[in-house]
């Protein structure tokens, strides 16, 4: 059986849609097409390793954009941050009126809470239409900010948000929601968003919430998988700065 170009066939099956075949590098030819099903079937395992090829090829490119984007993805000035002084950081694309954001959002709290040496990184990444793009502008201005995780708790907490309901929750944060929309429309504002949507394209989100967790992207709401991310982070965090890490682990 010809196996070298057997071989070089399934290499292109690994690469497709990463690479363009060069011409008349395979025969795509019927007896061809039977033997390579044969050699298939009789060695599954070869698909496996070609899969996890694909897989690994994936992931360093991924690692690579993470790597030019983490200027931009984990030290905007414009975005909150909770816990500022932490030495491992995790940033997490959310929308208030996605419901799986909503459903994680008490894992986060807890996380922050517990956590006090973990940076948390709030992206605004609304994509549920014009009452998510309104709360995330919201939250981003000067008063929203000020407001913090409160304000954060409270949009998500509230089900079916939209402005009506937005502008209720900044009373009760004891805020003006006619001055909060005003500084809402700052073009600025609007920028940073378009920023964070450019971002997610070039990192490949599919959807929110995501949390990128040291050079790992964890779509959903996978908290326990977020969670020992966050203590792999740690652990190498720890052997890096050494000793002070050791004798003041919260970075205060």
């Amino acid at each position: 059986m010809r196996l070298k170009p057997l071989m070089a066939g399934l290499g292109l099956l690994a690469l497709a849609a990463c690479e363009a075949p060069q011409k008349g590098a395979v025969r795509n030819d019927a007896a061809f097409e039977r033997e390579l099903r044969a050699y298939l079937l009789e060695h599954p395992e070869v698909i496996r390793e070609a899969a996890a090829k694909l897989q690994a090829k994936k992931a360093a490119e991924a690692r690579a954009v993470l790597a030019q984007a983490k200027s931009a993805l984990e030290r905007d000035p414009r975005d909150f941050v909770a816990n500022p002084g932490g030495r491992v950081t995790v940033v997490q694309f959310f929308d208030y009126r996605c419901p799986y954001s909503r459903a994680v959002a008490p894992d986060v709290d807890r996380l922050i809470a517990a956590n006090r040496d973990v940076r948390f990184v709030f992206k605004q990444y609304p994509v549920f239409g014009s009452a998510s793009d309104y709360a995330a502008r919201v939250a981003l201005t000067p008063q929203g900010k000020a407001r913090g995780l409160a304000l954060h708790r409270a949009l998500m907490a509230q089900k079916d948000l939209n402005v009506v309901r937005t502008d209720r929750i900044l009373s009760q944060q004891g805020l003006k929601p006619r001055e909060v929309d005003a500084a809402a429309r700052d073009p600025a504002l609007a920028e940073q968003i378009a920023d964070t949507r450019e971002l997610a394209l070039k990192l490949d989100l599919k959807g929110t919430p995501t949390f990128v967790v040291a050079g790992e992207i964890i779509p959903g709401a996978d908290i326990v998988r977020l969670e020992a991310a966050i203590a792999r982070a740690r652990a190498s965090n720890l052997s890096s700065v050494g000793e002070a890490l050791t004798r003041n682990p919260f970075g205060h």
